[in-house]
């Protein structure tokens, strides 16, 4: 026999397992329903994170933070921005009721502005107005 011959008898061996007609159908569990956790709350969190873990000295700055995670140093900056927001702004965005919706009622960019300001109160005052009435 000739090694081509031998190739094309080859034959693979599979275990089928059939289920019997009377054996009822295992069924996965209902998913869980998750809440939507908005951008901006997943960005403060980050944010705190990168502060902590530079502060313990894991990493070196913000910039090594940057390309830890793949972002250009000055988006890094503006999450970086977000821990400079009141602590009543941030303790919104992160206990919100609005983080089981899909909707957050804010976004990074309108935060921006707000972040200009030093004073607190300031801060708030232009966080009311971004809240739906």
């Amino acid at each position: 026999m000739s090694r081509s011959t031998r190739a094309a008898e080859a034959t693979a061996t599979y275990r089928v397992k059939l289920r019997k007609e009377c054996e009822p159908r295992r069924r996965r569990p209902p998913a869980k329903p998750t809440a939507h956790i908005p951008r901006v709350a997943r960005l403060l969190a980050l944010a705190h994170k990168i502060d902590g873990m530079i502060r313990s000295g894991e990493l070196k700055d913000w910039a090594g933070a940057a390309r830890l995670i793949g972002v250009t140093r000055a988006r890094m900056t503006q999450i970086a921005n977000l821990i400079l927001l009141s602590p009543m702004i941030q303790d919104f965005i992160l206990c919100s009721p609005f983080a089981s919706f899909s909707q957050s009622p804010t976004n990074e960019h309108d935060l921006r502005f707000i972040v200009t300001h030093a004073c607190w109160d300031s801060q708030w005052q232009l966080w009311v107005r971004l809240l739906p009435h």
